[in-house]
């Protein structure tokens, strides 16, 4: 099915066509039919699938069919970097629409999205804390709320949000007069809970692809001492040559000292975790996307929301504890039907996570085993790293002997969600490396 058979306003359809959309995806196919309607929706799907521009159209082509009182639309998404993605899409998608949308995101000042609210804003986008921040305030108003998204369900109920979001459906208004959208990649436990609860008998849509991993990311593991990770991760960046990576890490203080490493063996790269300034993280992730940036080592602040056109290679560089991560984290590549790779180094630490994840995805990690010519020197081996607080790592024993020790970090609730581990901003820009 094509967007010029759902009779859209023209200018809607304009914003389409300028994004290049075409032919609807399954979940906007199924989600559409009952959204534009005017139904509720309650929508398993994976990330990845277009679900964003499924909930952005219903908005934007139904706001004048409601009652002016009830044309506000408020997303919930889980993390910084998915609603400043969805606010951004919102912008292209509306862009011929004389609509105004904002961004609401804690780790910043308050100052510029109040004096946003005070011009008017007709989509809001923002994490749970800040949106009840501000109403909290009194300078954010949910009584005119006519359209609510909970994105990323799921990953809300998992950091904690659950409570946030209950006072957030306490604030808006009653559930015959707005129109609630719900996603999540599970239809289950807490998500039936709140469809029950706060949604007018909405259509339970689940889009269950045959394979949870797209069958267009090549996937490969390799088992490796912790001793031997760098190595053979140099080894496969050269092998490779990646026009762009993002490689993972399960904590932050992991995520700063692998980036450190990465440069002294001559990759220049930037590191991206919760604990960064907002305008620092903002800014890596748009180089990132322009080009400008070939290598990020994050933390799973970055497998939701982090949409980068033509992503080459995911480096599972630690296996995730939560199975689920993994499917985000290679989602992160192969979007919209494209091709692309992804790696995972499973050491002694991590290794029992492995078989949590095959069964998730139904499948065995094809298991490549490496020459030794793939091990290239490590030129940090041996060097003792402290992280941005001055603090050595804890997590290593004498240099080289590949025996880990437990990270005995504390994880914290930074404002717009939790991450795990500990870590902080580094102090690198002085030393800039184009």
């Amino acid at each position: 099915m094509r967007f010029e058979e759902l009779q859209l306003k023209p200018a809607l359809l304009r914003g389409i066509q300028d994004m290049g959309f075409t032919a609807l995806t399954p979940v906007q196919e199924k989600t559409l039919v009952f959204s534009l309607a005017g139904r509720d929706v309650a929508v398993q799907s994976q990330t990845g699938t277009g679900k964003t521009a499924a909930f952005l159209i219903t908005i934007f082509q139904r706001q004048q069919a409601v009652a002016a009182a009830w044309r506000q639309a408020l997303i919930v998404a889980p993390t910084r970097e998915l609603a400043v993605q969805i606010e951004e899409e919102a912008r292209q998608i509306g862009r011929h629409l004389n609509l105004r949308s904002a961004c609401f995101y804690g780790g910043v000042g308050y100052n510029r999205q109040e004096a946003a609210l005070k011009k008017g804003v007709d989509i809001m986008v923002g994490t749970p804390g800040r949106l009840l921040d501000l109403e909290q305030k009194g300078t954010l108003s949910m009584k005119g709320i006519g359209f609510l998204v909970i994105d990323e369900a799921d990953r809300l109920f998992d950091m904690g949000f659950l409570p946030d979001i209950r006072r957030i459906l306490r604030r808006v208004p009653a559930v015959e007069y707005r129109q609630t959208m719900l996603f999540s990649a599970t239809l289950s436990g807490p998500a039936l809970q709140i469809a029950r609860e706060h949604m007018n008998q909405p259509e339970k849509i689940a889009i269950t692809p045959e394979k949870i991993t797209v069958d267009t990311v090549n996937q490969e593991l390799y088992h490796v001492g912790s001793h031997d990770k760098v190595s053979l991760l140099l080894g496969i960046l050269r092998r490779d040559r990646p026009r762009s990576v993002l490689i993972f890490t399960n904590m932050k203080c992991d995520a700063e000292r692998l980036s450190r490493r990465l440069e002294l063996n001559g990759f220049v790269n930037e590191f991206l975790t919760g604990d960064l300034a907002q305008s620092k993280r903002e800014r890596i992730i748009n180089d990132f996307k322009a080009g400008k940036e070939k290598i990020v080592v994050a933390t799973d602040v970055a497998a939701r929301g982090l949409h980068i056109e033509d992503l080459d290679l995911v480096v599972n560089y630690d296996l995730p504890g939560e199975c689920e991560n993994y499917v985000h984290r290679i989602g992160r590549t192969a979007r919209a039907g494209k091709s692309g790779k992804a790696v995972t180094l499973a050491c002694e630490k991590w290794v029992l996570n492995l078989e949590p994840i095959q069964e998730l995805i139904n499948a065995k990690i094809p298991v490549i085993y490496p020459e030794d010519e793939l091990f290239l020197p490590d030129k940090s081996r041996g060097l003792m790293f402290r992280d941005s607080r001055g603090a050595r790592p804890r997590d290593r024993g004498r240099p080289g002997d590949g025996r880990p020790r437990p990270d005995r970090t504390h994880g914290g609730r930074p404002q717009g969600g939790r991450t795990g581990g500990s870590g902080s901003r580094p102090r690198r820009d002085s030393r800039r490396h184009h």
